[in-house]
């Protein structure tokens, strides 16, 4: 990993005055995870979403995600360090709701359940566009919610819904995105988090793989 960081460090250069320092911890880590260097140009961050995103780690609320690849990403790192609640939304329900996806149903109801969680989207656009439409009228907020579907269907509409609500974000545009860029989004925030601790330095940002 620290050889992977070096190559990619080297290939961006000055990122100073593009990303702060944890900004660019988490832009290093989705590059070291899809190898695509386009990214660096994709991910918006609102601004207190790293924050929200660190300190709400720190309080172990849950995290939600889309799907279980997103969640068995995460699992092993977040139980050596906060043990913060896992739910992939997809699996807490057997059978969807008429004209809804199973995982668009799971997340709504994992949503009225933890309003505060901290929600990860990597894989299905409809999930987030639901969301979206209710935090419209929310007066309780998610945490932070990282909206980085991918593909071709709602895909750029989900992201433009996501970019109108007052929620703090982190935001992949366009159609790339995916579990592992969800993923690194989230391992990054919370070995980010990790170096809020007593007695752990920034060369703890090198201790897991995403993959």
């Amino acid at each position: 990993m620290a050889q992977s960081f070096a190559v990619i460090d080297r290939e961006i250069g000055t990122y100073k005055d593009k990303f702060s320092p944890a900004e660019y911890a988490i832009v290093r880590r989705i590059i070291h995870s899809t190898a695509d260097f386009d990214f660096q140009h994709l991910i918006h961050f609102s601004p207190s979403a790293i924050e929200a995103g660190i300190q709400a780690i720190r309080d172990r609320v849950p995290i939600i995600t889309d799907v279980g690849m997103v969640k068995q990403g995460v699992v092993g790192l977040a139980a050596k360090t906060f043990g913060n609640t896992l739910i992939s939304a997809v699996e807490g329900v057997e059978v969807a709701l008429p004209g809804k996806t199973r995982t668009e149903t799971g997340l709504m109801q994992y949503y009225e359940k933890f309003p505060t969680a901290i929600f990860a989207i990597g894989n299905a656009p409809t999930a987030l566009l639901a969301l979206c439409q209710e935090l419209k009228y929310a007066s309780v907020l998610p945490a932070l919610v990282i909206g980085a579907p991918v593909g071709f269907i709602s895909v750029v509409e989900s992201k433009a819904a996501l970019a109108q609500t007052p929620v703090n974000q982190i935001r992949v545009e366009g159609r790339k995105g995916g579990s592992p860029v969800a993923t690194a989004i989230l391992n990054a925030l919370i070995m980010l988090a990790l170096e809020r601790e007593p007695g752990v330095g920034r060369q703890g940002g090198q201790m897991t793989n995403d993959k």
